[in-house]
């Protein structure tokens, strides 16, 4: 069964501040109680629309536990891979237009 214990109160913090210093607009749905739940929206420099979640443990390499969100845009048709909160953002920031 899939959990999301990693993701903590301290690594929702991580992407919001994240998402700020690259500049992108965004906003959280609240669910940081209930992380299977919890979506970060996000506002790309081309106006798309992404959705961030926090990753199900399976999908998390025990190498890199820093990455667990994963990002994925309707418009585009497109699913990041899992990356850290850093990484996740400038991913949206730089896809071309």
């Amino acid at each position: 069964m899939a959990s999301f214990e990693h993701a903590t109160p301290e690594r929702c913090a991580q992407l919001s501040r994240a998402l700020t210093a690259a500049g992108l607009d965004w906003s959280d749905n609240g669910r940081q109680d209930d992380p299977q739940f919890l979506t970060f929206t996000v506002t790309d420099p081309h106006g798309r629309i992404w959705q961030v979640s926090p990753a199900a443990n399976f999908q998390i390499s025990p190498s890199s536990p820093g990455q667990i969100w994963q990002a994925s845009c309707a418009a585009l048709m497109t699913k990041a891979p899992v990356l850290s909160a850093r990484l996740v953002a400038e991913y949206i920031k730089d896809v071309p237009a």
